[in-house]
């Protein structure tokens, strides 16, 4: 019988705990002795394992898992032997993890994300030691030569909008994060926050050094909490740990949480700016850009999570580094996540260029169903309808476009051959009159007035006409909003009709 391991560990992120990791815990703990150590790391992102169990053993770490509660007596008892049924052998062997190209999420679950101490020993710190030694520009040039793009969804290079806020004029500067992680089948930003913030401050205290800002501020979401805990925990012990020091000649720099209130509309950043103002989240006409003219006036950079945590390995291993990863314009890795009818939900980071088929078939394993796939959202409620025909479109910001689609946050959600795609339509119209901030007329009727064409069109009334109609509205949408909430919604609703024709006439016909 193997003797119990020094060391165990339990992912304790919101994910985890949602399918009883907090359980297993405590089985755990009440049956292995007081000199086994039990870590709450942060998730893996392989969520079809989850509750998943490492234990140390010989140097390596070895899995087990989906662990219930009513597993743990008999792995406990059985040593966690290697031919036990929930035996996974080396977690860095899963082939679903060891065909990734972490660099942003290298360090999550390894060790517990507020244990400082680990993440420097695992060189957390090197990025941020070598922008201490470079002065702002070079920091700067650094960013730039690595194409990093905004992983929110614009894709605007980020070190053109840095350089833009430091040569700006203002009293102040600002750094925020846009942690209003609310396209659906997203949760990257949660699985960084939760299982390495460290990484995330060390990327916005580099953006600070690089900008000169003095203030920092992480827009999260209320539907969040335990992210919520955890960074402003993070935070907290990194402020004393002195880390905020050395950052600027006044060393003013820290970083504080707001929690927002759950508006979709406030993934934009002028409206998270309003937001963060203590204004109603609307959208702002535009110039002046945030960089130039933002949080209370002045010079305020707006990046996402993904963004920032990208920016410690470039300025470890430089942005020729980087730039050796990806395809075309889009360099670096991206965070893909899998959700939907998916038979293993997971995050997946990979270097731009993976296929869309790969990335469903070879990483997610197919349909959870069983179901033949019929459908594919890429890039959150807004995003196009993709059909198999399409799967093998490279994922990259201009390939995805040049279909129609776009990458957006990295959603990827799968549908079954049971959906109604003229349902999904209207869900898009329904959503955005839903979630419109109201101020451009074009995206608050529009929306309002979508909603009501899809429903005649499903009810089966003057089809023709009224797709007539639909293609009008999004037009006008298109052309005529202020902000992206607007001028995407027509995405879905006409890739649906494209590739789904069908669903959107077979009520005439009958």
């Amino acid at each position: 019988m193997n003797t119990p391991p020094d060391r165990i560990f339990i992912p304790g992120d919101s994910a985890a705990i949602s399918v009883g990791a907090d359980q297993v815990a405590d089985q755990l703990a009440a049956a292995l002795p007081d000199t086994c150590r039990i870590i709450r790391n942060g998730s893996r992102g392989l969520f079809w394992l989850e509750p998943l169990v490492e234990i140390e053993r010989d140097g390596e770490r070895l899995g087990f898992g989906p662990v219930t509660p009513g597993d743990v007596a008999d792995l406990v008892a059985a040593g966690f032997p290697d031919d036990h049924r929930l035996a996974l052998g080396p977690v860095a062997a899963i082939p679903q993890l060891a065909r990734q190209q972490r660099l942003i999420f290298a360090r999550c679950g390894l060790n517990d994300p507020l244990d400082l101490d680990a993440w420097i020993a695992t060189g957390g710190r090197a990025g941020l030691d070598t922008a201490k030694q470079l002065d702002p520009d070079a920091i700067i040039e650094t960013v730039k030569t690595s194409g990093l793009r905004g992983r929110g969804g614009a894709g605007f290079p980020a070190g053109i909008k840095w350089e833009t806020a430091r040569k700006a004029r203002g009293d102040q500067t600002w750094l925020c994060c846009n942690a209003d992680e609310g396209d659906s089948g997203t949760y990257a930003d949660r699985l960084l926050m939760e299982g390495d913030p460290f990484t995330l401050i060390a990327g916005m205290c580099i953006a600070a050094r690089a900008i000169g800002a003095t203030g920092g501020l992480v827009y999260l979401r209320s539907e969040y909490p335990h992210a919520i805990r955890t960074l402003k925990a993070a935070i907290g012990i990194w402020r004393e740990a002195g880390l905020f020091a050395g950052l600027s000649d006044g060393d003013h720099f820290n970083i504080e949480v707001r929690t927002g209130a759950g508006a979709y509309i406030c993934g934009e950043e002028s409206s998270m700016l309003n937001s963060l103002e203590g204004k109603r989240g609307e959208v702002r006409a535009k110039p002046p850009i945030p960089a130039i003219a933002g949080l209370f006036g002045q010079p305020t950079i707006v990046n996402n999570v993904l963004t920032l945590a990208s920016v410690p390995w470039i300025l470890e291993h430089g942005g020729e580094a980087y730039r050796d990863f990806g395809t075309g314009r889009s360099r670096g890795t991206q965070a893909f996540q899998l959700a939907g009818d998916i038979r293993r939900g997971a995050l997946i980071e990979l270097a731009f260029g993976v296929s869309l088929r790969s990335l469903i078939e070879d990483f997610g394993g197919g349909t959870w169903s069983g179901r033949p796939l019929r459908a594919v959202q890429v890039g959150g409620p807004l995003g196009a309808y993709l059909a198999d025909a399409d799967l093998d479109v490279e994922m990259d910001y201009e390939a995805l476009a040049a279909i129609g689609g776009m990458l957006g946050h990295g959603g990827i959600v799968v549908f079954n051959d049971t959906v109604d795609m003229a349902r999904q339509a209207r869900f898009a119209m329904a959503f955005c009159a839903i979630e419109s901030c109201g101020k451009c007329t074009p995206c608050r009727v529009g929306a309002t007035r979508g909603r009501e064409t899809l429903d005649k069109i499903i009810a089966g009334e003057a089809v023709a006409d009224n797709l007539a109609l639909i293609e009008d509205l999004c037009e006008l949408m298109t052309d005529g909003s202020l902000c992206a909430m607007g001028g995407l919604t027509p995405m879905p609703v006409r890739s649906a009709i494209q590739r789904f024709p069908e669903d959107f006439t077979r009520q005439a016909a009958e």
